[in-house]
């Protein structure tokens, strides 16, 4: 990767453009947290049925996993910040009629689940836009610190979401609602503001299932993407523990609700750290290797995690855990970024974008199913052994991606200009 300038540090918080993105979407990530934990407390309030809260996740995951590879050809053939904008102002939407419906009292949970569908349309063209919008804002050199810098970011919003929704929710869900609303709508206001890094003009084949597919198409013919996106996703659906940490905290350390939250944080406070020395001091060689290194931290920490009765212990694995995720889920954006042209990253983003919710949702399921057949311990322990497994499964597969050095030139204009994949198996 060609070395940043002396002053790279600072070309992140001075450009405008890119500091307002950011902003916003660190202000939408509080936002739409503090959103979640209401809608959850809402909806278990009104029905005390857990069922119900599937149906909430249900609601968002279904319009997301359908719609993700369109928006990801719509990313392509369209200016993405006015994209961007449009997702932004359907968020804003619905946090409006959720605080609506509860200001008017309304306990029925139908309307909320229906409002929860357009949520997942707009989380659908909001993630594959985002990714896609970030290198065409960045300047040239500040690209992997941007990265790192949104990396930090979001996991602060995970952290502060969370927290700052619960505290809200206790004065009302109206209140949280009224805040989500108020921080979206900053954040619409931040994107309309961008000047730079639209694309005019883009992609202008008619829609087919060819033009659909080509992201499918392009990361099957890049080893290097396609070793990063699956090791990543087989990591996390093997590795994902985290879904027992409520039984953990009431029936193997006896930590109570405090605890568990404290225990929640912890791998994002992991990420977090490790994304912001990332962004200070960003990883330039041995890259693939740094790759490995990040998944088999996160193997061997959930291996730890689940021997420990400690709390100590147990919160000191669960934030190695998320800093060898973050590195694991920084180099992969960064690969699937600067190994796309231009024309095609909308596409290839939305194919990154299933992989991740299919690890994430599966990952929970997994650890659940597991968890039933074999009982915890062993089945976060399966879990760990599985990822070391498939990161050393995976430097035989994917030897170009253990054998890589340094990241793809990043600078914009050194991206070759195309609009579908070579099959260039290198």
């Amino acid at each position: 990767m060609p070395d940043e300038p002396a002053s790279g540090r600072l070309i992140v918080l001075r450009h405008p453009d890119l500091r307002r993105y950011l902003s916003a979407r660190f202000l939408v990530a509080v936002a739409t947290q503090v959103q979640t934990v209401a809608v959850g407390w809402q909806v278990f309030s009104a029905t005390g049925d857990p069922f119900d809260l599937g149906l909430v996740a249900l609601s968002q995951f279904l319009p997301f996993i359908i719609l993700i590879l369109p928006a990801g050809h719509v990313a392509d053939r369209y200016d993405r910040r006015r994209v961007q904008l449009l997702t932004y102002l359907l968020l804003a939407v619905c946090a409006a009629t959720l605080l609506a419906l509860a200001l008017g009292g309304v306990t029925d949970i139908a309307p909320v689940l229906g409002v929860m569908v357009v949520f997942g349309i707009a989380r659908a063209f909001n993630q594959p836009t985002g990714q896609a919008l970030l290198p065409n804002i960045a300047p040239p050199g500040a690209f992997p610190r941007a990265v790192a810098l949104n990396s930090s970011l979001l996991q602060v919003a995970t952290i502060a979401g969370p927290a700052l929704g619960g505290a809200l929710v206790v004065l009302g869900v109206e209140v949280a609602y009224g805040l989500s609303v108020a921080l979206i709508v900053l954040g619409v206001v931040l994107v309309a503001g961008l000047r730079g890094g639209g694309r005019e003009g883009g992609l202008r084949e008619p829609v087919s299932w060819s033009t659909l597919l080509s992201g499918v198409t392009f990361v099957r013919s890049r080893p290097v993407v396609l070793g990063s996106i699956s090791l990543d996703l087989f990591a996390v659906l093997f590795g994902g523990a985290t879904a027992l940490l409520p039984i953990y905290a009431g029936e193997i350390l006896d930590v109570g609700p405090v605890g568990l939250g404290v225990m929640l944080a912890a791998p994002a406070v992991g990420a977090a750290l490790l994304a912001a020395i990332v962004s200070v001091r960003p990883i330039r060689r041995h890259v693939g290797r740094w790759m490995f290194g990040g998944v088999a931290a996160f193997g061997l920490a959930t291996i730890v995690f689940g021997l420990s009765t400690s709390l100590p212990l147990t919160l000191a694995a669960l934030v190695v855990m998320g800093a060898g995720d973050i590195v694991s889920v920084y180099i992969r954006h960064l690969l699937v970024q600067l190994e796309t042209p231009d024309g095609i990253r909308g596409r290839v983003s939305a194919v990154n974008s299933v992989f991740i919710g299919a690890s994430n949702e599966l990952g929970e399921f997994e650890s659940g199913l597991t968890a039933a057949w074999w009982g915890i311990v062993p089945a976060v322990l399966i879990g760990g052994a599985a990822t070391l497994a498939v990161a050393l499964v995976w430097t035989r597969l994917f030897g170009v991606l253990w054998h890589l050095d340094r990241f793809p030139g990043h600078a914009r204009d050194t991206v070759p200009a195309m609009t579908e994949p070579k099959d260039d198996r290198r």
